[in-house]
């Protein structure tokens, strides 16, 4: 067992020596004025009625610590983390039913960090025995990935009247989450052989795909959510399924004290190498690619399968929904590294800078920007 102990470092940003110390998390509950008490029960209340919550989820989640939401009027402290109001009865029926076996495998993920492709690109892995990456007629081509590998939060657990069987799905069961290590089953994490790969991206780049992704799934009645608004609440931890960083932790650490359970991919490495990465998830799934299957073209026929350009083009990922209602249009914007300098300030980049530092400090986790011509290859977060 690796035990990562914090300790005091300095980062250079803009010529400058920052001292940067560990802080823990901490999430008081929202204070609102008396003027604004009235106005936030209002919409607590209307919240929670049109979400149609059981009684005893509603009782929870006006107990919760609060904070606004991104799309929604508030956001919850839930286990550790913030999610919706139908979020936590999903997450919460998931954790009481759901029964693991040691050939599931689990795509687990934080928001905006190449779910989809991650999901693809499994799918066709695990399965390219009985589907041909090369043929015309994949599920893929077919199917959104979302819908091949079903959310547990979203799909699969999304009303309290869903409690599905699945225990004649074909093995291997592949599923998805949003969800922390920490919040996961036992029967997932301890009690059988399940398989998780996990996937993030630098937060640079995921706080811009979530922002433009928010304010393309709000309602239509909603005013768009201002970049600054979203950026303060993103630093603070607020965001879906966040804070970010102790997501990202929870995965890193398991990794690390236990690498046959946990594989641990970043968004950049993929896009660097994705042939190299797809091999590296092969070989954790215990299905590795064999001399023949290479010297085929098995591995670049499900690199090209699942690449952003082909998945954006198909006719399936132009129309339709998965999961609550999400459009399968809103899932592929760029797909780049590095489009956050696009919309970042410098007190912007100083500020989420602070923060990694603070919150990565002797974790031995860390991200490159890839910024290339922008300014010179950087890196940010303690090795």
């Amino acid at each position: 067992m690796i035990h990562i102990i914090p300790t005091p470092i300095t980062t250079l940003i803009s010529g400058y020596q920052i001292p940067v110390k560990m802080a823990p998390t901490q999430f008081p509950k929202s204070k609102t004025s008396d003027d604004g008490i009235g106005k936030e029960a209002n919409e607590i209340e209307l919240e929670i009625e049109e979400e149609q919550l059981s009684q005893e989820c509603k009782k929870l989640i006006l107990n919760l610590p609060r904070e606004k939401g991104w799309r929604t009027p508030y956001l919850y402290l839930y286990q550790g983390f913030w999610c919706q109001p139908t979020e936590i009865l999903a997450i919460s029926t998931f954790q009481k039913h759901f029964q693991a076996k040691d050939t599931d495998v689990l795509i687990a993920t934080v928001p905006k960090s190449g779910t989809t492709w991650l999901k693809a690109l499994t799918f066709a892995t695990l399965k390219r025995n009985y589907y041909s990456p090369a043929s015309g007629n994949h599920p893929l081509l077919e199917s959104n990935p979302h819908n091949l590998v079903p959310f547990f939060e979203y799909t699969l657990y999304s009303t309290k009247e869903n409690v599905p069987d699945l225990s004649d799905l074909s093995e291997p069961r592949i599923f998805g989450t949003h969800v922390p290590f920490a919040s996961l089953p036992n029967s997932i994490v301890k009690d059988t052989k399940t398989k998780i790969v996990y996937i993030c991206r630098n937060p640079f780049d995921t706080f811009v795909s979530s922002w433009f992704f928010t304010n393309k799934i709000k309602p239509a009645s909603s005013p768009e959510l201002p970049i600054e608004e979203a950026f303060d609440l993103y630093c603070k931890g607020v965001v879906g399924y966040g804070p970010f960083w102790d997501h990202m932790l929870g995965y890193w650490k398991e990794s690390i004290e236990r690498p046959n359970k946990v594989l641990f991919l970043k968004y950049e490495d993929l896009k660097e190498d994705v042939n190299l990465q797809l091999k590296r998830v092969a070989m954790f799934l215990d299905c590795p690619f064999t001399l023949e299957e290479e010297n085929c073209g098995v591995v670049e026929s499900i690199v090209k399968l699942c690449s952003f350009e082909n998945m954006k083009e198909l006719e399936v990922n132009k129309k339709g929904t998965f999961g609550r209602n999400f459009e399968n249009k809103f899932l592929f914007r760029k797909g780049e590294i590095g489009d956050w300098v696009n919309y970042f300030t410098p007190s912007m980049v100083e500020k989420l800078t602070k923060v990694m530092e603070e919150k990565f400090c002797g974790s031995g986790l860390s991200f490159r920007l890839h910024l290339d011509s922008v300014v010179s290859k950087a890196e940010t977060g303690i090795k």
